[in-house]
């Protein structure tokens, strides 16, 4: 596997060595400071060119990076479905190279670099041959630190995660594992990740981002939350869905009312208690009922 510094001397040696590219600069977690370095981080690089036609034209040029395991052109795909697209602005190769690197390369005309690069606070600049390119700060995830709810963002978070558990119930009752499983995992899963993310930004001045996905929770939760947290996951048996759908329950109430109190808003206490009373009902709801009540 080769280096980061092979790496990005190749990358820039590309650049350095085609009067066609302007520009390069990196986006992505390779830009931000706060991320974990390990083996899988994708290089995300942009090369600032006078025209993209070249590439888009030629799909052999990618082979200077190295031989490939697999290859992914999302502005293509776009295209061959009829989606809009503009490949003289931009265009994209998702490069899963042999050797183990990934590289997640665009061309971009220098106008639309122009507009991309201020917009998006995680960029460093690698190459500016003309000095074109507009002084940018120090890459930071400041856009992706956890915001503020109001309290009507709060409100129908928990309307939402408690309103939709009644799915939940009754994809359970009826055994149809991929629906309950798509209805845990979206919407209301984003419901309880967003309740456990204010309480981290409470406590962090929100000052921090949690990830993709939350990912990154575990930093900031206590142990044993965390710990709670990943037991909301289950496999496709029923009995442990329940079980992880309860625990889903108690997690989110939890820490629902400690955001409440600390936000100085109100809980809709009447409403968690219906959706459990329901949940609880339906799970011992015989599979021979011909009513719910």
């Amino acid at each position: 596997m080769r280096s980061d510094k092979e790496m990005f001397d190749l990358i820039l040696s590309v650049a350095k060595q085609d009067p066609n590219i302007r520009a390069v600069y990196m986006n992505g977690s390779r830009a931000n400071p706060n991320v974990p370095k390990d083996i899988f981080q994708d290089y995300d690089i942009c090369y600032v060119v006078t025209d993209t036609k070249p590439y888009v034209d030629d799909e052999k040029w990618i082979d200077c990076f190295g031989e490939r395991l697999m290859l992914q052109m999302p502005d293509k795909m776009d295209a061959l479905r009829g989606r809009a697209y503009n490949f003289n602005e931009s265009y994209g190769w998702l490069i899963q190279l042999a050797d183990g690197n990934r590289l997640d390369l665009h061309v971009e005309s220098i106008s639309f670099a122009m507009k991309n690069i201020t917009m998006d606070k995680l960029c460093v600049i690698l190459l500016n041959k003309d000095n074109f390119l507009p002084e940018i700060p120090d890459s930071t995830d400041a856009d992706y630190h956890v915001k503020k709810p109001s309290q009507n963002d709060y409100l129908c978070d928990c309307n939402n995660f408690w309103w939709c558990l009644n799915n939940v119930a009754k994809g359970l009752w009826r055994e149809e594992v991929p629906y309950v499983m798509d209805m845990i995992n979206d919407p209301i899963r984003v419901h309880l990740k967003n309740i456990l993310s204010w309480k981290i930004g409470i406590d962090t001045d929100f000052s921090v981002s949690v990830g993709k996905s939350g990912k990154y929770m575990y930093r900031y939760l206590p142990e044993e939350m965390w710990e709670r947290y990943l037991r909301t996951y289950s496999d496709g048996q029923i009995d442990n869905i329940w079980e992880a759908t309860l625990t889903m329950c108690d997690l989110f109430e939890e820490v629902a009312i400690e955001v409440a109190d600390q936000m100085g808003y109100t809980y809709n206490q009447n409403e968690a208690d219906s959706s459990r009373a329901f949940l609880d009902h339906v799970r011992n709801l015989p599979k021979d009922a011909t009513e719910i009540f």
